[in-house]
Parts: C-alpha cells; structure tokens; sequence
C-alpha cells in the first residue's frame, strides 16, 4: 500500500492506493461523514485480489484530510467531484472505475455527467439519482427509523462510549434480515477512530442536505459511462425504488438487488458485491 496527501486547491486529501499498478483503475468514493476506512479493508482486498488497483481516499471534513471549520464551510457536491478528479491526477489516472457508495453515489453522478471522460465504467451503490425520485411508496416504519437515527446522534465522551454509539447507529443502518455482527461493525469503527486520530464523529457533510445538487435527471439521461446499480431490498435511506428510478434514468445502467442488504457493507455482502464490480469492470476494460 502507497499513502499519498493529494492537493486539491487549500484542502488537502489524504489517499492510499493498493494492488497491481498495471491493473484495472478502481476509485472508491465513500459516502457522507465517512473516511477512506469505510470501505472494509477485507473488501478492498476482494478487489485488489480481483487484479485491480484500488484507490481510495479521504473527503474533505474525514479522516485525515483538510477538516474545515463549519462557519467558513461553502463547498457543495461539485466540489466533492473536483475533489476526486484531483485524487485520480495526484494517482496518475486518466480514466477509473469509479465506485460510489451512497453520498459518494451522487459524486459519481456528477463525475458522469461533469468528466465522462474520466470514467471507464461507474458502479452507484446504495444511493438515489441526482433528483432523488423513486419508485417506491414511502416505507411505513421511515419516520420512526429516522427518529431513533437522531437520537443516536449525540457524540459521546469517551472512546467506549463512542465506539459504543456508532455500533448502534449501524444496527440502524443494516437493516433487519442478514445477521447483525456487532463486533464487526465495533471494529470497522475502531479502525476509523484509529486512523482519524480522535473520537470525534465527522459532521461536516451534513450541510450539504440543504444545498443545491448542480445536474438532475435529465443530465443523467445524457450520460454514457456503463453503469452498475447496486440496491439494498432493506435499506433504510434508499430503498430499492431510489435504485430503480436511478437505473432508468441512465441510459446503460444495469440494477443489482441484494436481498436482505441494508444501507451498510457488512461481511455478508462483501463477495456478492466484489464479485459484480469486478464482472462489471472486466466488461468495461
């Protein structure tokens, strides 16, 4: 593994890159308020496996970059896009599979829309269109899961504890039919606290719920990078309509639906998923 701080203008980008430097480009894009370590590890090495060279890396406000105070704050999605083209300049990519999981779902959108020139293929998991449609009826039990989400949202005071209410936020997130490993998900959350140095959640992102999304749908139906969509049956945040409606916007998109998957990674899922991103990036050499 090769760590890199990427420039990107004042912010500074923490990336680290894996596997075979003649492999296929992989970028993995993570989702809000989460570092390069959201990505498991064990499924970086499924892909890494899979003959590819993977990237991943830091936002803004995550992990080891550039944490900008709230109040001088004025980034939207786009400039999480830029953000990833400057993370592929920094790696000497001209063009990656770009992997995006749920806010990292939308920056691969932009990227399609924006830098189709920088994409070989794109997969979008776990994540809704740029115009947040759905086919969906809204879930009878949504509101009460979002209301047990923000009351898990208070930081706690120690290390325990935080780790503590982290677990408790996923067992949110997974979702209620595969098995839920608490100590998987306490390690995932150990490793990040580890390699963000502090306890401290990030929270950056969650302004961007409020601002502007700069395309919509009728961008993505002029988008050509293939394009896989990948949908949880239980997740929580994008049900599978938000897939859906995704996948038929897009003009060369295929949907995958992984029974029982929430709005999470977990170790169950982890071949079903390496195993589709890997056909689908072969498909696309």
């Amino acid at each position: 593994m090769a760590e890199r701080v990427v420039e990107a203008g004042d912010i500074r980008l923490w990336s680290e890159e894996s596997g075979d430097p003649a492999g296929p480009p992989v970028l993995l894009v993570m989702g809000a308020n989460a570092s390069a370590v959201g990505w498991p590890d064990e499924f970086v090495a499924l892909l890494v496996a899979g003959g590819c060279r993977v990237v991943r890396y830091d936002h803004r406000d995550t992990g080891r970059s550039t944490v900008v105070p709230p109040e001088t704050a004025d980034y939207d999605l786009g400039d999480l896009a830029a953000d990833a083209v400057a993370v592929l300049d920094a790696h000497g990519v001209d063009a990656a599979h770009v992997v995006g999981l749920s806010m990292g779902g939308l920056i691969g959108q932009l990227l399609a829309v924006d830098h189709a020139d920088r994409l070989r293929s794109l997969t979008l998991a776990l994540t809704g269109a740029l115009d947040m449609g759905t086919t969906d009826e809204p879930r009878s039990d949504q509101g009460e899961r979002l209301e047990r989400l923000i009351a898990l949202a208070e930081p706690a005071a120690d290390a325990e504890s935080e780790v503590e209410r982290r677990v408790a936020v996923w067992r949110e997130l997974h979702g209620a039919v595969l098995p839920f490993d608490a100590a998987e998900y306490r390690r995932l959350e150990e490793r990040a606290i580890a390699h963000a140095g502090t306890i401290v959640p990030p929270t950056g992102h969650v302004r961007l719920a409020s601002t502007p999304v700069p395309r919509g749908a009728d961008d993505l139906r002029t988008a050509t990078t293939p394009t896989l969509v990948v949908a949880g049956t239980e997740d929580p945040f994008y049900p599978p309509g938000f897939g859906r409606h995704l996948a038929g916007l897009l003009p060369d998109a295929r949907l995958l639906e992984v029974p029982g998957l929430g709005h999470a990674l977990p170790s169950a899922v982890h071949g079903v998923v390496a195993d589709a991103i890997l056909d689908h990036v072969r498909s696309h050499p």
